[in-house]
């Protein structure tokens, strides 16, 4: 078997799959490709109703954790002058996974993405 994926390893894909905003965003750029940075808002995520601190730390992680470490990883392209995000060179490793667990959504946790 030949081994398609040389930068990156499947632990780094598992720590960015390993958070469900993350997943989210692949998920949403995999479908769509460019997304604007608003649609990744807290508030279109969580269904649940929070309060305004948690809405502003959301947002914090958001920008300053999520948005920043898929961009490190090369799976997204994000530039906050534009305000969009973009799938990035590295996207096709993460790819086949997205896929894997789209294909298989029903048999996931209750809370996937």
């Amino acid at each position: 078997m030949s081994q398609t994926t040389t930068s990156a390893s499947l632990d780094v894909m598992f720590d960015m799959l390993g958070n469900s905003y993350r997943r989210r965003i692949l998920l949403a750029v995999a479908d769509h490709n460019p997304r604007d940075e608003d649609e990744f808002a807290p508030e279109t995520f969580n269904s649940d109703s929070v309060d305004e601190n948690e809405v502003e730390q959301m947002k914090t992680e958001l920008f300053h954790s999520h948005l920043p470490k898929l961009a490190d990883a090369g799976y997204i392209a994000w530039d906050p002058d534009t305000e969009t995000i973009r799938r990035g060179p590295n996207f096709e490793e993460i790819a086949p996974l997205l896929e894997l667990m789209d294909e298989h959504e029903d048999e996931l946790p209750a809370n996937w993405p």
